[in-house]
């Protein structure tokens, strides 16, 4: 889960490295959400995403997809087990405090209505139950799977708990890597890989499958109704940048607990180097898939 690269949340084996949540979580909403952008704008334009719609976004993070919803008039309720990302994203949508009281009065109507028109739970999608409303017409799970090892079980057990809030026929959007050979990233996402022990164990970087997306829609008694390619490239100012932000996605954790921040660093930047321009800005095409399937 996040990328926003991968399900961010999931348990590994081993223990954990000793991180700075919140600047993990700056990271992540600074630098690496954004790199799903042309994804959600994809989604939402093909399920003509808009006022009638109630969305669920499941692992919504530091929620910027769920903004790009609520800008199209939806009503959006975002879940994930992140307080630290939640933080940021209470602060994109629903922003409180004296600053904000201040310009009460200078804010648009429309400001107002999104943010009566938002909900952010901490927990689990069956928190998200809201009694004596209407049901989700779309439920997301933007966070990419195919690319950690445990990863499409844990979505498995998010949709368990989203699908019973859905209406019937509703559309669940699943999200995962493309083909290696067309995500450069998948190069660099090798370090992880590589300085893990075991390599194999939940939380750990696995390559993307072509059937992850159907597997786990099948096994979620979902109907597959469509599906797409969309080009999200990874672009950072510079390879300092690049480092936070993929490392601020959670797969390089099991590698940092086998060994240390420091020598994680030094083995992404030296696979950061293929794509670093003249500039010094990094950039890296990948293509990501997403799979429509409905609720019968």
């Amino acid at each position: 889960m996040t990328p926003t690269l991968v399900r961010q949340h999931l348990p590994h084996a081993g223990a954990a490295p000793r991180v700075d949540l919140r600047a993990r979580a700056r990271d992540w909403s600074e630098i690496q959400e954004r790199m799903l952008v042309p994804l959600y704008e994809a989604v939402y334009e093909r399920l003509e995403v808009g006022p009638a719609t109630r969305l669920l976004g499941l692992g919504c993070g530091s929620g910027l997809a769920l903004l790009m919803a609520a800008s199209r008039g939806a009503a959006v309720t975002g879940v994930d087990t992140s307080p630290e990302r939640l933080a940021l994203a209470r602060q994109r949508l629903q922003p409180e405090g004296r600053d904000t009281r201040a310009r009460a009065d200078t804010r648009q109507p429309d400001d107002a209505a999104r943010r009566a028109r938002t909900r952010l739970v901490d927990g689990s999608p069956r928190d998200a139950d809201g009694t004596g409303t209407a049901a989700y017409t779309l439920v997301t799970a933007f966070e990419p799977i195919g690319c950690l090892a445990g990863d499409a079980e844990g979505l498995g057990e998010l949709l368990a708990e989203a699908t019973p809030l859905a209406a019937r026929g509703a559309p669940v959007v699943l999200a995962g890597w493309g083909p290696p050979e067309r995500c450069a990233t998948v190069s660099v996402l090798r370090v992880a890989a590589k300085l893990s022990e075991p390599p194999r164990t939940a939380g750990a970087w696995r390559p993307a499958l072509r059937d992850d997306l159907e597997e786990v829609a099948h096994r979620a008694g979902l109907k597959p109704d469509g599906s797409g390619r969309v080009a999200c490239p990874f672009g950072y100012a510079d390879v300092d940048s690049a480092v936070r932000g993929l490392r601020s996605t959670g797969v390089f954790d099991p590698a940092i607990a086998a060994t240390d921040q420091v020598q994680v660093d030094k083995e992404l930047t030296e696979a950061l180097h293929p794509y670093q321009r003249q500039d010094g800005t990094v950039w890296m095409p990948n293509v990501f898939r997403y799979l429509i399937a409905r609720i019968p």
